[in-house]
């Protein structure tokens, strides 16, 4: 909710303060960077520490304190540190924070405990950009408040991680281990060969998989106003937290692997639907069925992968797939911008639901078989 109260204003206000756009772009992309990096990275170092609890609320502290950082100061420098200080927490906790998850289940219930996470993650999603309207519409222009307003559930995220205990699993730690930075990309060669297999489908799929704002300036593009995008993105992320769970505890019954393509097939769907201006109704059903899609991928790759991997290299596991992630996820939204405009919007999303259909090719070859070790 913190994160998300910021999200949609977060342009505005660095415009507001005088940012350029390729100034935005650069923060940005300096920002998902370090968070990208940073995840495998430490993801490795609680592996080696075999500690998750201390990444986690480093982590949450660290994205919390960042929050009025952004309002006390206007210098470029600054900004730069406090987004910087954002993401670098988001990065520290991420590969340790799943891999708790994953330490808490067994393998037939991956999918509905990392289902749960995804719905209460997007339930954020939710209400964070709404109190960001409701506040904006009673106090126009008034985004310094705001940041000091997102500090209050970033600090109750921080107190709620101080209840988090080690689990009683024993991770065999091995402080003597040495953990240079870009130690974690090590667990590549070491991992096992259908981590490797799995992760590359996933990642091909991310390099054409570009930011959401691509679908939002669509729908823009299309004839829908302001506050009909708004409630259309809103939607989605209701839709998600919804489906999210019970499509979690569906796939612990009839497979990850068989609910994960369902999604990608969807995913197909909706982008060679948003290759078409359509009236309102048909986005919100093309939105509902996005919102199944995120609801039927995004937990379940981590539960896949966590499922083959060893237990003792959960966080690098999760940690290295997510840094990837995040630079792919980079690369797809350039991608996607040069395709648009060279070819057009109709072209950005065929090419994404083409390339997708072969990932789901790729992946149907993919064997789900789940590695569990003592």
């Amino acid at each position: 909710m913190a994160s998300e109260m910021l999200y949609p204003i977060m342009p505005i206000y660095l415009k507001s303060i005088g940012f350029s756009i390729v100034l935005i772009g650069i923060l940005e992309g300096l920002a998902e960077a370090v968070a990208g990096l940073s995840k495998g990275y430490f993801g490795k170092r609680s592996d080696v520490a075999g500690k998750r609890a201390p990444f986690i609320q480093i982590g949450y502290a660290m994205s919390a304190l960042s929050k009025p950082m952004m309002a006390f100061f206007i210098y470029p420098l600054w900004i730069f540190l406090a987004r910087t200080i954002d993401r670098l927490g988001k990065g520290i906790r991420t590969g340790a924070r799943d891999a708790l998850l994953s330490d808490q289940a067994i393998p037939e219930t991956k999918g509905r405990v990392f289902g749960f996470h995804r719905a209460m993650d997007t339930t954020g999603a939710v209400l964070g950009p709404a109190l960001a309207l409701i506040y904006l519409h009673y106090h126009p222009e008034q985004y310094k408040t705001l940041f000091f307003l997102a500090f209050i559930p970033g600090i109750l995220a921080v107190v709620a991680s101080l209840l988090i205990k080690d689990s009683k699993i024993k991770i065999a730690a091995n402080p003597k281990v040495s953990t240079p930075f870009f130690s974690f990309l090590k667990y590549w060669n070491q991992s096992p060969a259908l981590y490797r297999k799995l992760v590359t489908g996933l990642l091909i799929f991310t390099l054409f998989n570009s930011s959401d704002v691509f679908l939002l300036l669509k729908i823009k593009q299309s004839g829908l106003n302001d506050t009909q995008v708004i409630e259309v993105y809103i939607f989605y992320n209701i839709i998600f937290a919804l489906f999210a769970y019970p499509l979690g505890h569906l796939a612990d019954k009839i497979g990850l692997k068989k609910i994960f393509i369902i999604g990608l097939g969807l995913f197909v769907m909706v982008y060679a639907g948003m290759a078409f201006n359509l009236h309102l109704y048909f986005y919100f059903g093309l939105f509902f069925l996005y919102g199944i899609y995120a609801a039927a991928t995004e937990g379940i790759s981590k539960a896949w992968i966590s499922n083959i991997s060893d237990k003792k290299d959960t966080a690098t596991a999760i940690g290295t797939f997510s840094g990837l992630q995040s630079i792919c996820t980079m690369m797809a939204s350039s991608f996607a911008g040069l395709i648009w405009y060279q070819f057009g919007a109709a072209a950005t999303f065929i090419v994404s639901a083409l390339v997708t259909s072969l990932v789901v090719i790729y992946l149907i070859t993919v064997p789900e078989k789940a590695i569990i070790t003592s």
